[in-house]
């Protein structure tokens, strides 16, 4: 009992530490105080009392800047109330799925907050998806209403769905189309009565492999914000351009942790490299949320662009959604300051561990460590503990795990741990390494390659843009490794490039093929497709 009251203090202390050192804990009124206690008693901590204590709170401040303009804590509060009552209209209740397939702007928020303030699940659609995949989704989680952007509306034709909802339009709607603005104006924007059932987030996992699973969870509690807060310094009303597509893990988790910041969220639809620079200065944002292959094209713009744009007052650039391939890091603090933190987790686990500047510049290859509340362990294939140095399956403990797919089925757990499935080892400088995904090791001539080691040697050769390696058959080694990549400059060849991977890695990691490409397929959350790389063997 002592133990446990003593782990209690220990992690007020530790909360307290960080929201005071992010500027979070802060005097209100009593009368305030009362009003947000109330509000998160009913409510809880997810998207519906999140947004509606920042409407008590900061009412007037900007929370939100889109292509549109902007709307403060006040106006999207009751923007989603009538959006609610709308959605209600349609059938929404609780327990029952909206699916919103909406990129980067207001309209995203929107309908996440009314379905949360309905007791409904919030069922995010990848913008990427192609009709199939679509199709196949609504089908497996039929949920009643569509909100989606115009641009999505010949493909959503073909999905059964009861009703749907246009979010953005460039033409303008149909007759007797909804949009969102239509509905929100046509409804009373007053205060709602709390549901009994606290809505659920599904976000779908990447699909590289075949067709995406929804993963919910419920409402994460004070402590899953904390331990980001832990290993990355935002703070209390910052400008945020979050670039990263708000329907996944990384860019949703800065949505929810505008909720306890009151950061201003800063959204464009579609990231352009310069526009992106350019925003980031004009509405002197203090922090980035990225993708890997955002700051890749960053950098591949010309010296002359990147030299027009002033980036010191950038203090953060949070990463996550795939590894940083080879130097990647290095090179941009080299260039922009050492404001980079790379988030190592997935859709299911969420948050594993965080690499800041210091863990970057000395591992370049790391993920860090594991950040407050958070064990990750590296497990044999009988669930049996391995010692640092030692390579094995990544299992995780945290506040955020899943709590199995849609369509049935669940993530191995063992001792409370989820896997993640990926491969990697503990360094003897305490950092975690993570090697690849437990289905990608192939065994070549009797020896286990990882692809991801092999891509990041690539990466480090000065023409290289990006690179991705399979396994694909062979008759005489069982499996081979086979490569794809982007140079800028056409004069490098095949062996040249299998030529530097021979001087940097053993004689057994060098592809048997190496093929050069335009650039790689990747999803909308910068991840390579590796299934449609295997294909071009076939």
């Amino acid at each position: 009992m002592l133990q446990k009251i003593m782990t209690g203090v220990s992690s007020a202390g530790m909360s307290v530490k960080v929201l005071g050192r992010a500027g979070v804990i802060k005097p209100y009124s009593p009368v305030v105080l009362a009003r947000l206690a109330r509000t998160l008693t009913q409510w809880g901590p997810g998207p519906a009392g999140g947004f509606a204590s920042l409407a008590i709170r900061d009412p007037h401040a900007t929370g939100l800047v889109d292509e549109i303009g902007s709307l403060t804590w006040e106006q999207l509060h009751r923007r989603s109330n009538a959006l609610a009552r709308a959605l209600a209209d349609l059938g929404v209740g609780e327990g029952d799925g909206v699916a919103i397939m909406c990129r980067n702007h207001r309209y995203f928020l929107d309908a996440s907050i009314a379905v949360a303030k309905l007791g409904g699940d919030a069922i995010y659609l990848n913008t990427a998806f192609a009709g199939p995949q679509l199709v196949e989704v609504l089908e497996r989680d039929r949920p009643t209403v569509l909100v989606h952007d115009e641009e999505f509306a010949e493909m959503v034709a073909a999905a059964d769905v009861a009703h749907t909802v246009l979010a953005w339009t460039e033409q303008g709607s149909e007759p007797g189309q909804s949009t969102v603005e239509s509905l929100v104006a046509a409804h009373d924007d007053g205060d709602l009565t709390a549901p009994e059932r606290h809505g659920r987030t599904i976000i779908l996992t990447s699909g590289t492999t075949g067709t995406p699973k929804g993963a919910p969870r419920s409402e994460a509690g004070v402590d899953a914000a904390v331990a980001l807060l832990s290993g990355i310094p935002l703070k209390q009303g910052w400008r945020t351009h979050v670039a990263a597509p708000l329907f996944h893990t990384w860019g949703f988790a800065h949505m929810a942790l505008a909720m306890l910041l009151g950061s201003t969220l800063v959204l464009t639809r579609r990231f352009d490299p310069e526009a992106s620079l350019e925003l980031l200065a004009a509405e002197e944002c203090d922090s980035f949320v990225v993708i890997p292959v955002m700051l890749q094209r960053i950098l591949a713009l010309p010296e002359e662009v990147l030299e027009r744009h002033d980036l010191t007052r950038l203090e953060v650039v949070a990463s996550s959604g795939s590894a940083l391939p080879g130097d990647l890091a290095v090179t941009w603090m080299d260039r922009f300051g050492d404001n980079l933190y790379s988030t190592y987790g997935s859709t299911e686990v969420a948050y594993a561990s965080i690499a800041g500047p210091r863990d970057l510049r000395a591992a370049p290859s790391s993920a860090g460590h594991p950040p407050y509340a958070t064990v990750v362990k590296i497990l044999d294939e009988q669930g049996r503990e391995l010692p640092a140095g030692e390579a094995g399956r990544i299992f995780v403990g945290n506040g955020l795990l899943f709590e199995g797919y849609t369509g049935g089925g669940h993530k191995e757990v063992v001792d409370g741990l989820m896997s993640t499935g990926d491969v990697g080892r503990f360094g003897e400088d305490g950092r975690l390494y993570v090697e690849g995904r437990d289905d990608e090791m192939i065994v070549s001539g009797g020896e286990n390659v990882f692809p991801k080691e092999v891509e990041d040697c690539l990466a480090r050769h000065e023409h290289v843009v990006e690179a991705a390696a399979v396994g694909v058959d062979d008759d005489d080694f069982g499996k081979r490794l086979k490569a794809f990549v982007v140079v800028d400059d056409s004069s490098v060849s095949e062996d040249d490039l299998k030529g530097w991977v021979k001087q940097n890695l053993a004689r057994y990691k060098v592809p048997r093929e190496i093929v050069l490409l335009d650039e790689l397929p990747r999803n909308s959350t910068g991840k390579v497709l590796k299934r449609d790389l295997a294909k071009r063997d076939a």
